[in-house]
């Protein structure tokens, strides 16, 4: 009765689900005199596949941003909301917004919807997930009232005698998906189009172009006979649908890979004769005897992928540059037919360089564009492809420390980087200036010199892939272990690089392996300054401590004394103070005067506008005052006694507040905060009190 009660109740949440409402909106039928209305209301249900591509990425936004003083567009098309971020494109905007670009240009029909758009790029780059992204969007667009758009059937149609036992079904579809304006005879087509367009309005227009595909043209002109000419009467053999783009079902949306040169020919393309219906036509030229479903075919009125475009055969190309160019593909045995349909590929450098070199391939040379997609480079885009996979609500069991992600996406950038040409330039220091980071000496302009000089940056490199790889054996690996540092997935991309199948040469492998050590040393910077920041954590500690300098520097510009607080006599102010916290931020003795004026006209600036002076407004000085009192306190902390294992009771009390302090500030669990704490102590314990 249990079991019974809970199906009842699993249907019943099915029902208040569904939408029919919906379903009839998606599965509309009608005559061709109400789709003409339909087109008159809202003459974009007749756009051309760019013109809705274009339209389709537009719906979702776009935001500008300036980056290096240039106006840069991102469109959230790419951020695949709708699927929670599934498909995600990093790091692209530019690369994206001029593939945009050509898609307007082409929606306007200014040349480039003749062209082959073909993506080029490292493994790994993206290519696939943006064509995707664009395959998947389509398919959803044409589902919205703004996607809209619609082919035919045709129904009841018999042409054969009575005594003749095969007659078309009472249904058959277009098997191209035609735009149902194709049945406006091409005489006289231009003043219908006229007519329509005189109640659209400007900013949309209608406009048709093509002729029917051979199957259908065959009916038609066989109707036409049958009525004597009459085009009205054959038209009331036209049922009029909306059309639903869905790759899985082959309608609108085509893939094509390159297989086997002996298992394949161009009829996949073009589609093939049906043999089994030559005996019953008589004929392999009726169009009834012919399968029109080949990928051109499908994917008329959407788009059509070539994965690894150019490892197509020679003879695939012939039908790619008709496609593009003119609009056409030649199915065997039948007239050049019209196709409307965006046609994307994508294919790698070795690919691309071997076209280029190939004097016979000059005709796909000149009606391709190229869209490079290179790896990021952009550390804090980059972390985001890891975030997506590898976060806590993915993750069960196991705790990632904090920058165990970032330090595999900092050598993943790092590997695409072209070597600085300035000497006074480490590849570090150029991934953090390409990040958003400041560095003295360099200024928006130098930083968007330095994109411009390295001119193939992001075409090489180690790929997200590998990394990803790295990251999940480095999970997996061991079951006992609970959390994962940052050391445990560098050692899995260090061991990795031994049989890494895309490493050219022994030198860039070395190199490969610097860079992780440069990594590690970063690692090591940012754990130290952790440890110290949560050591010197006491807001009261190092409020007294801003106060008493401030005082100072106070007494000091102004050329004062300083009372002090236990004597109540008049001193001067305290030098040994004033340079313990300035050397912190390696303030050297020469500008010394300059910083503390600095300071205090900051604080001036501060009260003309009312406001009340803190030291976490000032980044630089906050760094200096958190050293400081670092320094003060680590003695009393004893860090160094962790290495020994020998630590009093008073210590460790210490130490568990800096390790609450970690987990709270600094999203470490109590395993990598000891471990970290540990490691941190080990460096002490060498002597090491760099920074």
């Amino acid at each position: 009765m249990v079991e019974s009660n809970t199906k009842t109740s699993i249907l019943s949440l099915i029902n208040h689900y569904q939408n029919t409402d919906y379903f009839r909106e998606l599965n509309w039928e009608g005559s061709f005199e109400e789709y003409l209305e339909i087109v008159q209301q809202n003459p974009r249900v007749t756009r051309s596949a760019f013109q809705r591509v274009y339209d389709m990425i537009l719906s979702y936004g776009k935001e500008e941003y300036t980056e290096y003083k240039r106006k840069i567009i991102r469109y959230s098309f790419f951020k695949d909301l709708p699927h929670y971020g599934k498909d995600a494109v990093y790091g692209l905007d530019i690369h994206l917004s001029k593939m945009v670009d050509i898609f307007k240009a082409a929606a306007q029909r200014y040349g480039t919807e003749r062209r082959v758009l073909l993506l080029h790029g490292p493994v790994g780059s993206s290519k696939s997930t943006i064509v995707r992204l664009l395959k998947k969007g389509l398919e959803e667009y044409s589902k919205t009232p703004e996607g809209a758009l619609y082919t035919f059937n045709w129904t009841q149609v018999n042409l054969h005698d009575e005594t003749e036992t095969l007659r078309f079904s009472d249904e058959m579809p277009c098997p191209m998906h035609e735009e149902p304006l194709h049945f406006i005879p091409i005489e006289f087509r231009a003043q219908v189009v006229a007519e329509l367009n005189k109640s659209t309005g400007k900013d949309s227009t209608v406009t048709v172009e093509g002729d029917l595909c051979p199957a259908c043209r065959q009916t038609f002109r066989e109707l036409s006979k049958k009525y004597n000419g009459d085009w009205i009467q054959v038209m009331s053999h036209i049922k009029v649908r909306r059309l639903i783009l869905s790759e899985k079902d082959r309608i609108g949306v085509g893939t094509f890979q390159p297989k086997d040169e002996k298992n394949q020919d161009s009829t996949e393309l073009t589609g093939d004769i049906n043999y089994r219906k030559i005996a019953i036509y008589g004929s392999d030229s009726d169009a009834r005897a012919f399968n029109f479903d080949g990928e051109f075919n499908v994917a008329n009125r959407g788009i059509i992928e070539f994965i690894e475009v150019l490892k197509l055969d020679v003879a695939f190309l012939y039908d790619l540059l008709g496609a593009s160019q003119e609009h056409k593909i030649k199915p065997k045995k039948f007239p050049q037919t019209d196709i409307d349909e965006v046609i994307i590929g994508h294919t790698n450098e070795p690919e691309y360089r071997k076209l280029q070199n190939n004097e016979f391939m000059e005709a796909l040379r000149d009606r391709t564009v190229k869209i490079d997609v290179p790896y990021i480079t952009k550390l804090m885009e980059e972390i985001k492809i890891y975030e997506k996979d590898f976060n806590p609500s993915r993750i069960k069991g196991k705790h990632i420390a904090p920058h165990t992600i970032e330090m595999a996406a900092m050598w993943g950038v790092l590997t695409r980087l072209e070597e600085p040409k300035k000497a006074n330039l480490t590849l570090l220091q150029k991934l953090k200036l390409y990040d958003g980071k400041t560095l003295t000496g360099f200024t928006e302009d130098s930083i968007k010199e330095l994109r411009k000089e390295a001119v193939r940056e992001g075409m090489d490199g180690i790929s997200p892939r590998y990394i990803q790889d790295k990251i999940s054996n480095a999970l997996v690996s061991n079951e006992l272990i609970s959390c994962v540092n940052p050391f445990m997935v560098l050692n899995e991309l260090e061991s990795g690089l031994k049989h890494h199948s895309l490493i050219k040469s022994e030198d860039q492998r070395k190199k490969y392996r610097e860079l992780l050590a440069v990594v590690k040393q970063e690692y090591e910077d940012i754990v130290k300054n952790e440890v110290q920041r949560a050591i010197s954590a006491d807001e009261e500690a190092i409020s007294r401590l801003c106060s008493n300098y401030i005082d100072n520097i106070k007494a000091y510009t102004q050329k004062e004394k300083v009372k002090n607080k236990y004597t109540g006599q008049d001193e001067e102010p305290d030098e040994r103070l004033m340079r313990s916290i300035e050397e912190k931020i390696e303030i050297p003795e020469s500008r010394k005067d300059d910083f503390r004026r600095e300071i205090m006209n900051y604080i001036g600036a501060l009260a003309i506008e009312g406001r009340i002076f803190n030291y976490k407004t000032n980044e630089r000085l906050f760094k200096a005052l958190e050293l400081k009192l670092f320094e003060d306190q680590k003695d009393s902390i004893k860090l160094t006694s962790l290495v020994a294992n020998i630590v009093d009771k008073d210590t460790q009390e210490k130490i568990d507040v800096v390790k609450s302090r970690m987990i709270k500030n600094y999203s470490y669990c109590d395993i990598c905060a000891t471990d970290v704490l540990n490691y941190v102590a080990s460096i002490f314990a060498r002597g090491d009190s760099k920074r």
